[in-house]
């Protein structure tokens, strides 16, 4: 089905530049702040929740699940809307009494939980800034951010109370702690020595709120609600002032395409300390949604997933391509029967969507039935919505989640700045390769990058750095005024550092990134993370980092394989299954390196773009190894430092002797 995304506004807008800008299809006229009438009075996250909490007062909102004294979890325990509504009420309260005010700053420290939510509701009740700490970070970061933020207090599960433990004695602002996920009979620890900070459980602040009510302090649209602090690739994190406006007006653009509504399960894992399913809970909220929460690990994910069945599920690529591998791995080592019937299933389906029938066709009911029933149940058996964000998914993942689930999936780009989504996919639309259009919240224009070649007056296609104004747009980094104005011109455009390209329907393709070019010894510029992108769309690399430098002449890669394809492929080639001894074998390098460059010819990567040489690593990169970023992105300083033998032998190898 052919959908509108954008239009050109007619004028050219002076003094933005010779650029046209972009508007949703849905609303060039003008850029939406809220959710359509009645709902138009809602301007903050406070507003939000008193709608919701009258609207769906009785509808379960908030589940966790209940796990026995032999780790046995049990089905999930629901509080309603307006449980919740009166709970935050009294931790808003119960804080109060404990010395917060109005305007302070509150740490959240701890994995998606129940109360998570609790806590970030009292503080929206009680204009208390919230400032999520991620579970990943160390004590390092999260002292920076403590002290940066001027912390008053600190929300924490007992999981990372140690840590924090650590990071209090450098951390004097920082008065209260709130305890919550105690068990039965588990005492508080004794504070460091020279700590001033009082440490008590989420329990004993509720019951002080009950004992000392007090009445809601509501904030206005252009009151910080969060500082969200980015983890970026280099340097120190960076707080990102976000107003109630902000994420209202984004969650309203996000919900023109979701819909979400009663009756909706959303099961929420991705950290709530990031802005994607931050905004996803403010939209899931409005909708009348229940939210279940994970049990905080990974590997229990789908054991989660069976019990709850969500019909809203988002996610990301990474997820996605475990899916997908999975799913085709079992398919792949089936018997001939059963692949052959997957295959006529698959073939089938897809040709009803890519005619825009989403419901797959005449047979399409058949084969879900008969096929694809089991792969849907993998997920609980009832998903309508997935998403997916944070990073590019590859077109024949989206085709199979398509096919094989039945679902709308809608792919969405966006960053913290932007107080989340900046455009999104339309539910009706079955193509790929692209992230849709700007939501009618947002405009969006393309600057030129002549360094790079890619300009506003390229035809057919204009290129350009994505530039975005509107309500969503943050207001800027805390105490940070340099970084602010690199970031956020005086015309109030956001540029965001990614490069796009404006297709024949509106729609918007992500196409490089600006930021990390560099040129090699002729004189070429490279991006790496385009070329990163590519590769990793092998199905024998896991990972990789490339690199090069204006003293060389040709690219290099640090190359993580797959094991779940590698192992098989090692196998049937009677080759050892150990992966130590894998990554040295010259014929499995070559085999890596081959597939890498295979795959950079078909999405026609130019030849100096393409790796001459590659070392294989067994360890993935991590944020624990300090190789990626909390948001899982690459840190190319420290990769490059943790890595840089392997650089120098490369080249070295090649008979490039300077240092890298």
């Amino acid at each position: 089905m052919s959908v509108a995304y954008s239009v050109e506004l007619p004028e050219r807008l002076s003094p933005t530049g010779p650029w046209l800008v972009h508007r949703s299809a849905s609303s060039p006229s003008r850029l939406i702040a809220a959710f359509p009438p009645p709902d138009d009075s809602v301007k903050t996250l406070y507003d939000n929740y008193e709608l919701s909490f009258v609207a769906h007062a009785e509808t379960p909102y908030l589940g966790q699940r209940l796990v026995d004294e032999k780790g046995k979890p049990g089905p999930y325990h629901w509080l309603s809307y307006a449980q919740v509504s009166r709970t935050r009420t009294e931790i808003g309260s119960g804080l109060l009494h404990h010395g917060l005010k109005s305007g302070a700053t509150l740490g959240l420290y701890s994995v998606n939980c129940r109360d998570w939510v609790l806590v970030e509701s009292a503080c929206v009740s009680y204009s208390i800034v919230t400032v999520p700490l991620y579970d990943t970070l160390g004590p390092d970061a999260v002292r920076y951010i403590s002290n940066h933020a001027e912390l008053h207090a600190v929300a924490c599960s007992v999981t990372v109370l140690p840590g924090l433990m650590q990071s209090l004695q450098g951390c004097p602002s920082i008065r209260l702690v709130v305890v919550f996920g105690m068990r039965k009979g588990q005492r508080l620890p004794r504070l460091p020595s020279g700590v001033k900070a009082q440490v008590v459980t989420l329990e004993t602040v509720i019951k002080a709120g009950k004992e000392h009510p007090r009445s809601h302090i509501p904030p206005q649209p252009t009151d910080i609600a969060t500082l969200c602090y980015t983890s970026g690739t280099t340097g120190v994190p960076k707080g990102a002032m976000l107003s109630h406006g902000s994420l209202i007006a984004n969650a309203a653009g996000s919900n023109t395409v979701l819909n979400a509504q009663p009756g909706d399960r959303h099961l929420s894992y991705l950290p709530l300390a990031h802005i994607y399913e931050r905004v996803t809970l403010i939209g899931v909220t409005h909708g009348g949604v229940s939210v279940g929460f994970f049990r905080g690990e990974i590997t229990e994910l789908l054991d989660d997933m069976l019990e709850l069945k969500p019909t809203i599920f988002t996610s990301v690529p990474r997820l996605y391509n475990r899916i997908y591998d999975r799913v085709m791995g079992t398919i792949r080592a089936g018997n001939p029967v059963a692949r052959r019937l997957f295959a006529m299933a698959y073939a089938s389906k897809r040709a009803a969507l890519e005619q825009g029938d989403l419901s797959g066709g005449r047979f399409g009911p058949f084969w879900d039935r008969l096929v694809f029933s089991k792969i849907k149940a993998r997920l609980g058996g009832e998903v309508r919505i997935m998403t997916t964000g944070s990073a590019p998914i590859s077109s024949e993942v989206m085709e199979f989640l398509r096919v094989c689930f039945g679902a709308v999936v809608i792919e969405g780009y966006g960053m913290t700045e932007t107080a989340c989504t900046i455009t999104m996919t339309h539910p009706d639309d079955t193509s790929c390769g692209h992230v849709g259009g700007p939501l009618p919240c947002c405009e969006i224009k393309l600057a030129d990058l002549p360094d790079m070649k890619y300009m506003s007056t390229d035809r057919p296609h204009p290129r350009g750095e994505i530039c975005v104004r509107g309500p969503i747009v943050f207001q800027g980094y805390y105490k940070d005024e340099v970084q602010t104005r690199e970031i956020l011109d005086p015309d109030g455009w956001l540029h965001t550092g990614d490069v796009g390209m404006w297709l024949e329907g509106g729609q918007l393709k992500i196409i490089d990134r600006k930021k990390n070019i560099f040129k090699l010894a002729q004189g070429e510029y490279i991006s790496p993370e385009k070329i990163e992108n590519v590769y990793q769309r092998s199905p024998l690399v896991a990972q990789a980092f490339v690199y090069g430098d204006s003293l060389q002449p040709n690219l290099v890669a640090v190359v993580v394989p797959d094991p779940e394809t590698l192992l098989p492929w090692a196998a049937s080639r009677g080759l050892p299954q150990d992966m130590k001894r894998l990554i040295c074998d010259p014929s499995v390098v070559a085999a890596v390196l081959n597939s890498m460059l295979e795959e950079g010819r078909t999405s026609k990567l130019q030849g100096f773009e393409q790796v001459t040489s590659v070392t294989l690593i067994e360890e993935a990169f991590s944020i624990e190894n300090g190789i990626l970023t909390p948001t899982m992105k690459l840190k190319r300083p420290q990769a490059k430092a943790k890595f840089e033998e392997a650089i120098d032998r490369m080249y070295k190898k090649m008979g490039n002797a300077s240092k890298a």
